[in-house]
């Protein structure tokens, strides 16, 4: 007998879509919402759309206009500057974890992560170094899945970031830095160093936070 997986809520279903939509760029920073025509796009009624919109300007994704409806939040310097600080306390506390648990298989995975990264880098196959970027992360916090509020903060943080870090490592600097990083992640955990696994992580987060804060702000602050 097959079991069916049950179908989402309509709140659920609006939520999941417009959080996706927003922290993926579909949505962009300045784009007005409306319950009109998200319920029309989402094809559900306006009720779950609204209780939506109302719990993304809860998280901070949206703020609510002076009139109708909703606006994408454009996070300021200092609110991106305080994403990854936050991201970089998560991530290097969780690779300590991931220290006393990493196994000869996982290590071989990264590995070969790792070396389809340095190819896709070389032939300039810029989204793919992107796509292996995500799953290095992924191969990472699957270690630690059973620490369920470490896992789920964790994870959220990282969608949070990554709309500000697609644009960097979409560039040969950037991904070449990120290939960097990770090699330095590995490395620190073979030497099953704690306090090194913490301490590479929260600089390979630095890094980012660096490139993110270039891209976004101070090419276009001088302009």
């Amino acid at each position: 007998m097959t079991i069916q997986k049950a179908a989402l809520p309509a709140r659920e279903k609006a939520y999941e879509y417009l959080r996706n939509a927003v922290l993926s760029d579909r949505i962009s920073p300045g784009v007005r919402l409306t319950e009109e025509h998200l319920a029309r796009d989402i094809g559900i009624s306006r009720t779950p759309v609204r209780e939506a919109l109302q719990r993304l300007a809860s998280e901070g994704l949206i703020k609510p206009l002076g009139t109708r409806g909703f606006i994408v939040s454009q996070d300021t310097r200092e609110e991106v500057e305080e994403l990854f600080e936050i991201r970089a306390v998560l991530e290097g506390y969780a690779l300590r974890v991931i220290c006393e648990r990493i196994t000869d298989d996982v290590f071989g995975q990264l590995e070969d992560v790792i070396v389809e990264a340095e190819r896709a880098l070389d032939a300039g196959s810029l989204d793919e170094v992107f796509a292996l970027n995500t799953r290095f992360h992924d191969t990472l916090h699957g270690l630690i899945a059973d620490r369920h509020r470490l896992y789920d903060q964790m994870v959220t943080m990282r969608k949070y970031v990554l709309r500000y870090r697609q644009g960097t490592i979409h560039t040969p600097d950037g991904g070449r830095r990120t290939l960097d990083g990770h090699r330095k992640i590995l490395l620190a955990l073979r030497l099953r160093d704690a306090d090194l696994c913490e301490r590479i992580m929260r600089e390979h987060i630095r890094v980012s936070e660096r490139d993110a804060l270039q891209f976004l702000f101070d090419g276009s602050e001088e302009a």
